[in-house]
């Protein structure tokens, strides 16, 4: 039997009813002959309501205290997830990170998976349960209870997909797929049929929430599959993997309305700063050394924590976001110049320009974001048709 491994976002299991039809997708999909392995988010705004609740209590909660409330959450939509399965007459169980053998380091609020042992997900695979397994979570090696950090449920998924050699892994949430801009921004953007890893990976580092950059990194290391489906869809969605068409030179952008600069006069002090930066659990988005210092971007919903652990000479600055161009054309990627043309042709002025192989990064005023987006997929209309 071929194993598939799904895993559903807050937004498919937000209450009871959106859960039991996750159950009737999931029996459908045992029914075609698969063994299913399901990860699971936090229903709705569980999270943020528990992270409001811990800062009621006080401003600075213990990490590792926060990791033992937040994991509630998953734990609770896994349970509720196998009662709704068993009234479906689907053998099941669930399990938390740990029991599913999740093991990360012990960096608490922004873990890393070390090595996953799955022995008791693929025993009770074998006797034909469906395993539900609590995302974002895990274990240390020092039997510490650990979170995965902003779209750690991802995480989980791809690397339990690794482990159990399963034949795909697909992603779940309210949206069909990747798109070449944000539809919710620029309503002509298109769905794209299949993605190479490395252009996802630079779409999900430039704010594409679709898939988790996290997760996009680890399937590409391991050459694992991704589908990015709408939850109860017949559309196939986006494919991420390896082998698309030679040649293909989609365009796609991605953006973060805001983003946390941190800005120190010595370029030498960006290793140190993005070491802080990645102990308090955020991701650095962006980073650029250049003869004024060094400037890193943190997306602002992983900035928690992180003000108050920098030195004084570190600058903070919050009213910049960034706008990032993907794809593998070098007509518009080489060098970042007509990037940065097309910018100031608009009369949005790039405070700074990352250019990587097949991505080009602006930081640019917040106000500027969204026109420079939607003018940015106009100008390159060419190219993402």
């Amino acid at each position: 039997m071929s194993i598939i491994v799904q895993k559903y976002g807050g937004s498919s299991v937000k209450d009871p009813a959106h859960i039991q039809k996750v159950a009737g997708l999931i029996k459908t999909r045992r029914d075609e002959g698969h063994a299913v392995c399901v990860v699971v988010s936090a229903m709705g705004e569980t999270t943020d309501d528990l992270l409001a609740q811990a800062r009621q209590i006080t401003a600075t909660p213990s990490r590792r205290e926060l990791d033992m409330l937040l994991t509630c959450g998953e734990r609770a939509t896994m349970a509720l997830l196998a009662m709704a399965l068993h009234e479906c007459g689907v053998e099941c169980i669930s399990f938390t990170g740990s029991q599913s053998g999740i093991i990360t380091n012990d960096a608490h609020s922004g873990a890393r998976i070390l090595e996953v042992r799955p022995y008791r997900v693929q025993d009770e695979l074998e006797r034909g349960r469906v395993v539900i397994v609590a995302g974002f979570q895990g274990v240390s090696y020092k039997k510490e209870i650990t979170t995965l950090g902003r779209g750690g449920s991802d995480t989980t998924a791809v690397a339990l997909a690794a482990a159990l050699a399963a034949e795909a892994c697909e992603i779940y949430s309210d949206v069909p797929g990747v798109f070449t801009a944000d539809p919710r921004v620029v309503a002509d953007a298109r769905k794209l049929d299949q993605l190479d890893p490395d252009q996802m990976l630079a779409l999900a580092a430039g704010g594409a929430k679709v898939l988790a950059q996290e997760a996009v990194a680890f399937a590409r290391e391991r050459g694992i599959a991704l589908y990015a489906r709408q939850t109860g869809s017949d559309d196939a969605g986006t494919l991420v993997r390896r082998d698309g068409p030679v040649g293909h030179n989609t365009v796609a952008l991605a953006h973060r309305d805001r983003v946390l600069t941190l800005t120190a006069p010595d370029p030498t002090q960006l290793w140190t700063l993005e070491q802080t930066v990645q102990k308090h659990g955020a991701q650095v988005s962006w980073a650029f050394a250049g003869p004024a210092g060094g400037i890193l971007a943190v997306p602002l919903d992983d900035a928690h924590g992180i003000r108050d652990a920098l030195g004084p000479d570190v600058a903070l600055h919050d009213e910049w976001g960034t706008v990032t161009v993907t794809g593998r054309s070098p007509a518009y990627i080489g060098g970042g110049g007509p990037v940065a043309a097309r910018l100031l042709s608009a009369g949005i002025t790039a405070h700074g320009m990352l250019c990587v192989p097949g991505a080009v990064t602006a930081l640019i005023s917040s106000d500027d974001v969204r026109p420079a987006l939607q003018g940015l997929h106009d100008a390159l209309r060419t190219e993402i048709n």
